[in-house]
């Protein structure tokens, strides 16, 4: 659902949109032409998810900030939380995850089963999409660590 709302609503968001159909690609592939792998690849869709609701606030928030005073208290409040979780999650439990998933698939216990292609594939497109989730929240932790000193320096010109 995430990925169609912003096709259609903020289709200028292409990491946002290409992060979701790389998730497609290995969810249909594990599901439909293996029928098999889908239960690991599901874990890691766990740990992505469970920061779904706090990003959709801080989201929601940040877009909405300049126009309601509110929306701005929320994201001012929520921004350092939000990033700190989500790298936690992501930049933290995700690889973990992932790590664990190709010793699991090297193992040779999907031997017969999926392909090395395939599995080698899925891991790839994962760890890509988890090292263009830390880019994009290191890059949220230099623009807050920037507003709070351009914000302290304006402090004490006063």
């Amino acid at each position: 659902m995430d990925l169609f709302h912003y096709m259609v609503l903020i289709p200028s968001d292409v990491l946002f949109i290409a992060h979701h159909v790389a998730s497609l690609y290995v969810l249909t592939t594990c599901r439909y032409l293996f029928g098999h792998g889908a239960v690991a690849i599901l874990g890691i869709l766990v740990l992505a998810e469970v920061t779904t609701s706090c990003q959709n606030t801080w989201s929601l928030s940040r877009y909405r900030k300049v126009d309601s005073e509110k929306a701005a208290g929320v994201f001012e409040f929520l921004s350092p939380y939000f990033y700190a979780y989500f790298s936690v999650v992501r930049g933290i439990l995700g690889p973990l995850y992932v790590y664990k998933i190709g010793l699991v698939f090297n193992s040779g216990v999907a031997d017969g089963l999926i392909p090395r292609w395939a599995w080698v594939s899925w891991i790839v497109v994962i760890a890509g999409g988890i090292g263009g989730s830390i880019l994009w929240v290191l890059h949220l932790w230099i623009d807050l660590y920037r507003e709070r000193k351009t914000k302290k320096g304006l402090k004490k010109l006063s």
